[in-house]
């Protein structure tokens, strides 16, 4: 079971748990700087796990009341799996994870849905290292029902975190990939506007992101 907590104000939480699926054995949610859950609007809610043999995301459209898993393609083992999941609008997200063991630093991969985290298809790999900690769309556009004709032109850009691995981002949602030069150790990142964010790593280290 999950043991999953909600709150409608802030200031009290429910215990959700018997709404969620079960969890197949072994199965977690990696803490990944706090980015292994996110929210869009008022309704909608996706958590990713990992630790068991297959990588899956949990969904909700309405609240929390109910939940569904699907089944994503990322690696996944006891130390492996989907660490961290951000959608721009109810239908189009992006999920990232890779393998904690450092004997396996291959495998930090993304992969994108454009149906709300039903079916996901996998992304070129970002040219980074080690598990993929964080992910951020810089700019979340469109509006509730996942019309992208009030996106902003950089809505599709992702940037991505990987522990020591580098950090990397994109224009096109996965299919095009930029090193960001001389930036490792952050671990998680977040975008206060379409046009400025922060990474933040170790040791109280915070890097800007401008666009």
């Amino acid at each position: 079971m999950f043991p999953d907590l909600r709150t409608t104000d802030g200031t009290t939480w429910q215990d959700i748990s018997n709404n969620m699926p079960a969890a197949l054995p072994g199965e977690t949610s990696f803490a990944s700087s706090g980015t292994c859950v996110t929210t869009q609007g008022g309704r909608n809610a996706w958590i990713c796990t990992g630790g068991a043999a297959i990588a899956r995301v949990l969904a909700t459209r309405d609240g929390g009341n109910t939940w569904n898993a699907y089944n994503t393609p990322l690696i996944s083992s006891p130390t492996a799996g989907a660490f961290t999941v951000d959608f721009r609008n109810p239908f189009h997200g992006i999920v990232g994870g890779g393998d904690l063991d450092p004997n396996d630093p291959n495998n930090a991969r993304t992969a994108t849905s454009s149906d709300g985290g039903q079916t996901w298809t996998l992304t070129n790999p970002p040219p980074v290292t080690g598990a993929i900690f964080g992910l951020s769309y810089v700019g979340r556009g469109g509006n509730d029902d996942g019309n992208d004709s009030e996106r902003n032109n950089r809505g599709s850009a992702v940037v991505i975190t990987a522990n020591d691995g580098g950090a990397a981002w994109s224009p096109d949602e996965g299919t095009t990939w930029f090193a960001l030069p001389d930036v490792s150790g952050f671990w998680t990142v977040a975008f206060a506007t379409p046009k400025a964010g922060w990474l933040v790593g170790t040791d109280g280290r915070i890097l800007k992101i401008s666009f």
